[in-house]
């Protein structure tokens, strides 16, 4: 029934999921930007490379990198076909093998997310306001773990980083999928340190944090800290760091929250969400939001 990452056994690891280096269109080398991000305070980045032809199709071999602090995740941004409006595909896969192969003459998007997922891939379905993509394109990835519900690059530079009500429709649709914030950074400037994943793993080992991330065992923050969320009954406890609001957003426009200063916790009822799906937000003074994964009741 649920998929909270909060009181089980492990440790919460930062990362980034979605980098881009100068192996595609990203301004900065490898290792600099793995020593940024450990510098930052996180915990571990995926690179994802453009797959593309311009690039030759690049999968970053990052794992001479990792060091007992800090590791990093094989990823790839796979760009196989076209949408509905004809724009490119935009998919990320993380934990894709580094041998992983070209597309073939008219792969699909559908098929190459397919193959990267048989792989042991993570598979998100990145940034889609920031191409149109529509709901209906978003269904064909019947393979995929998540939604990118916020990418920081896409908000600074054009506004249309933030993909909540996106994933909403297709979990309302019964889709069951997690939501995921990340960067994309490009620069390092601008774009980067905006929003990241919480992931609870035994370790710090690559295949741990992979396991999890699949299996929905994380939240994304901009900033704030969700240190523990507890159902009991017709409750829901959320213990976390000092919010200005704290809500609940479920089925169509069911919605809960509490507002004031300094919130640590805050105790709401979900007997209105429990014939379908809850998720759980968390906002500061400043407006920076972290985000439980949804909680499917039936």
């Amino acid at each position: 029934m649920q998929n909270l990452p909060f009181g089980q056994p492990g440790n919460f690891y930062r990362g980034n999921l979605h980098t881009h280096s100068t192996n595609s269109d990203g301004q900065h080398p490898l290792p600099e930007i793995i020593d940024r991000y450990r510098e930052a305070g996180h915990d571990f980045v995926a690179m994802s490379e453009h797959f593309m032809d311009r690039y030759d199709f690049p999968i970053s071999d990052t794992s001479d990198l990792r060091t007992d602090d800090f590791t990093t995740l094989i990823a790839a941004e796979l760009h196989q076909g076209k949408t509905s409006i004809d724009e490119p595909w935009h998919i990320l896969a993380v934990g894709i093998p580094t041998d992983f192969a070209k597309p073939h003459e008219g792969e699909t998007a559908p098929e190459i997310a397919r193959r990267a997922a048989d792989a042991g891939a993570f598979i998100g379905i990145v940034h889609p306001s920031w191409y149109g993509l529509t709901v209906e394109d978003a269904k064909t990835i019947d393979c995929a773990h998540a939604v990118e519900i916020y990418n920081h690059g896409s908000k600074i530079e054009v506004d249309r980083g933030e993909d909540w009500p996106f994933c909403d429709q297709l979990l309302n649709g019964g889709w069951r999928l997690n939501g995921f914030a990340t960067d994309d950074a490009h620069l390092l400037t601008h774009d980067w340190l905006g929003g990241w994943v919480n992931v609870l793993a035994e370790s710090l080992d690559p295949d741990a944090l992979l396991d999890s991330l699949k299996s929905g065992r994380f939240y994304s923050s901009q900033g704030p800290e969700i240190h523990d969320v507890q159902i009991d009954g017709d409750e829901v406890h959320i213990s976390c760091s000092a919010a200005s609001c704290v809500s609940i957003q479920g089925r169509g426009s069911r919605s809960a929250k509490e507002q004031g200063e300094g919130l640590t916790d805050v105790t709401l009822p979900i007997s209105r969400f429990k014939e379908s799906w809850m998720r759980i937000t968390v906002a500061d003074e400043q407006g920076r939001r972290a985000w439980t994964n949804p909680v499917w009741f039936n």
